[in-house]
């Protein structure tokens, strides 16, 4: 079978300053909150590798872009520093910088590449963190201005903005769950983070509408679907929570210019809610995006507690679910993720039926493995793995566009092999691989399978084996 896609279909790869760039704090650039957590805390970090040792795009940009052009990719996205561009946070723009991201805009734009580019992706500058981070309105206050700075430099050529990359993430990780700084477990401040990053975000669409730019903007979001264990009541209570909870916090807002009742009802049914002001559901109503990015790698599957909860723990989302294992799963055994293709599906068909089929695109997905040098052959990696994975999440985004789904592009995570938060290289991702001694470049099977799908604007059933 033939799985052919759209005209102008995007086909691509997702990356992010902080993990590509390298030279941490070198061309002016000001430390990040990882830069701080590492300093202080390297044994949190795989094999106590920071984000200084990355994949050196900083100095290779010419080069990497050349290889995107290989694999015909006709575009890419990655983020800006805020902390390489406003070193401070708040004021003057650093000329190295300015030049650094000049250069690598007019050079994809030269290879045929559009450049799609995100404003924030994790990476705090430490001198915002100082002042509260997130929790913190002024911090909000100066992402609006360097979002406005970043619209001024370069939005004559790059016509897709993304505010943020996955909001819900350092929400998790920073305050919740412990493996993002700072590291904190408390719901209430979680819940500040998540809506200041909520007003951050529609604080930059306005200030993007009031430039009148020729590009749209949008943002990207990790939406793992949320499924109950069975259609038990209990079950499918759950399983909407934790929805409510994980994805509509932020997919309601973006789309619809509001938060949804059931969420609010939660909150202050356990007392959770976040300061409010007047002004702030004006605000949001104007931070309805253009574009959505979709991020999808694995389901979540929940089913409703088995056992009281301990009423002098902090109050989590667990206390309103518990996860579930679905037996005969497929695993991705170097992640513990659980594979399921379908899911791309149900996230575009939700699209599609509760919020007025949005104009969308598969920002990332992705499938790392660990010690990916067992299969090398003849100078190559051969990742039939990563093609497989790759084709069975297409032909259900297949499946989606032709029941009507307004899905755009696919892009997976990533490029070329990189830092990846704490983990290191412990897993790799890229279509390149990545030789950390000597910077050596090399395209891997599923990089030249992608080149030709991307050349083909699609794939046949055959070409896989």
């Amino acid at each position: 079978m033939k799985y052919a896609f759209p005209a102008h279909f995007w086909w691509g790869s997702a990356s992010s300053a902080l993990q590509t760039e390298g030279e941490s704090q070198h061309g002016g650039k000001s430390a990040t909150t990882w830069d701080h957590w590492y300093a202080s805390q390297p044994w949190r970090f795989h094999q106590q590798v920071g984000p200084a040792d990355t994949s050196t795009f900083y100095q290779h940009w010419r080069e990497d872009i050349a290889l995107m052009k290989q694999l015909n990719h006709n575009s890419f996205r990655t983020s800006i520093s805020w902390s390489r561009l406003i070193p401070d946070g708040t004021g003057e723009a650093n000329p190295k910088a300015v030049a650094f991201y000049n250069n690598v805009i007019d050079e994809l734009l030269a290879q045929g590449i559009a450049p799609f580019i995100t404003l924030f992706h994790f990476d705090m500058p430490m001198v915002m963190q100082e002042k509260g981070g997130w929790e913190n309105r002024e911090v909000v206050e100066a992402f609006s201005r360097y979002a406005q700075v970043c619209f001024e430099l370069f939005g004559d050529r790059v016509m897709h903005w993304f505010t943020f990359n996955e909001p819900i993430v350092p929400v998790e990780g920073g305050y919740l769950y412990d493996f993002h700084y700072p590291n904190v477990v408390d719901f209430k401040r979680a819940a500040t983070v998540a809506y200041n990053t909520v007003l951050a975000h529609a604080s930059a669409v306005r200030a993007f509408r009031a430039g009148h730019y020729a590009g749209e903007i949008g943002i990207v979001l990790n939406l793992t679907p949320s499924y109950p264990r069975s259609q038990h009541p209990a079950d499918v209570t759950a399983a909407h929570h934790a929805d409510l909870l994980f994805n509509r916090s932020f997919l309601d807002p973006v789309l619809k210019g509001e938060y949804p009742p059931d969420l609010v009802s939660l909150l202050k049914e356990y007392d959770q809610l976040p300061v409010c002001t007047p002004e702030d559901g004006a605000l949001i109503a104007e931070g309805k995006i253009d574009l959505l990015g979709i991020n999808y790698y694995q389901p979540r599957r929940v089913k409703c507690r088995e056992n009281a909860v301990n009423p002098q723990s902090p109050f989590m989302p667990e206390w309103l679910f518990d996860y579930y294992e679905m037996p005969g799963r497929k695993m991705n055994p170097y992640r513990g993720w659980e594979i399921y293709e379908p899911g791309i599906y149900d996230i575009l068909t939700n699209l599609r039926v509760n919020y007025g089929n949005p104009r969308c695109f598969i920002s990332e997905n992705g499938m790392g493995v660990e010690n990916e040098q067992r299969f090398v052959a003849d100078g190559k990696i051969n990742d039939d793995y990563r093609i497989e994975f790759v084709s069975g999440h297409l032909k259900w985004l297949h499946k989606g566009i032709s029941e009507g789904c307004n899905c755009l592009g696919y892009h997976m995570w990533t490029f070329i092999d990189n830092w990846s938060w704490c983990n290191g290289y412990k897993n790799r991702y890229g279509f390149v691989q990545l030789d950390l001694k000597t910077q050596t470049r090399t395209v891997k099977k599923s990089g030249e399978w992608f080149a030709a799908t991307s050349a083909n604007n699609g794939f046949n059933e055959e070409s896989l084996s």
